[in-house]
């Protein structure tokens, strides 16, 4: 045998590869995803994370803005109605109630000097009818507020019984001087028979203020020196004793 056939090794044989190892990886996750709960799966895990992240992230949100609607909170209650005109009207409004919520007064000036000489005509009293009627011309009529006077037939001073604004002046032929003042809370009150008036229509009158003196009137001659007293709510006469201070 020839030498060189001897010292030659037989030619090694590279390792096979198997192929089926290698077709083996495929064909497993094909098996895999070929099952009807893969997907679904995977949606369901997708949109987890997703809500996840976008449940963190308006949480962190949330806690950023925190401080500043607090802030605002306390800048709002601090500075009150100055953020909010609304607010602010309403406060104007109950200020301004809480400024005109009066008691009635006399319209006189020294109320323990004069007298109710003629009371008010009163439905339902009937026991002050009679002596709540106004004759003129032969002709009686139910009086329509209160007259003060005094027992010497002096003047006096006339002052308004609330405050408010003066909507019409007169020298009414039968009724004498006539002043009417119309007060907050649909509130109206009217002095008769006076003179020397001193007020004019527009003005804006105190409660307390003067307006006139007590005179005479046509309607009620006989009576002399007095000052007739209305009080109107809502349009409607009402009793002016039951509103005045009682003495």
């Amino acid at each position: 045998m020839n030498e060189q056939n001897k010292n030659t090794k037989p030619h090694e044989e590279a390792p096979k590869t198997n192929q089926g190892d290698q077709a083996q990886a495929p064909a497993s996750w094909k098996k895999v995803l070929s099952k009807r709960w893969v997907f679904p799966a995977a949606y369901l895990a997708a949109a987890a994370i997703i809500l996840t992240l976008v449940w963190v992230y308006q949480d962190a949100s949330q806690k950023e803005l925190k401080p500043l609607e607090n802030a605002s909170e306390v800048s709002s209650t601090a500075t009150g109605s100055e953020l909010d005109p609304a607010a602010e009207g309403q406060n104007n409004e109950a200020v301004e109630v809480v400024a005109n919520a009066e008691d009635m007064i006399w319209p006189v000036a020294d109320d323990a000097a004069v007298n109710v000489v003629k009371p008010f005509f009163d439905e339902s009293d009937p026991e002050t009818h009679q002596a709540a009627m106004v004759q003129y011309n032969d002709t009686f009529s139910p009086n329509l507020g209160i007259d003060l006077g005094t027992e010497d037939d002096q003047s006096f001073e006339v002052r308004a019984a609330l405050s408010g604004k003066v909507t019409h002046v007169e020298n009414h032929p039968i009724n004498g001087y006539v002043v009417e003042i119309t007060h907050p809370g649909e509130l109206k009150t009217v002095y008769q028979s006076l003179t020397d008036v001193k007020v004019e229509q527009g003005a804006e009158v105190k409660q307390g203020d003067a307006i006139a003196m007590a005179g005479r009137s046509e309607y009620e001659k006989d009576m002399g020196n007095h000052v007739h007293f209305e009080v109107y709510e809502n349009g409607n006469l009402v009793n002016p004793s039951k509103l005045l201070p009682q003495r």
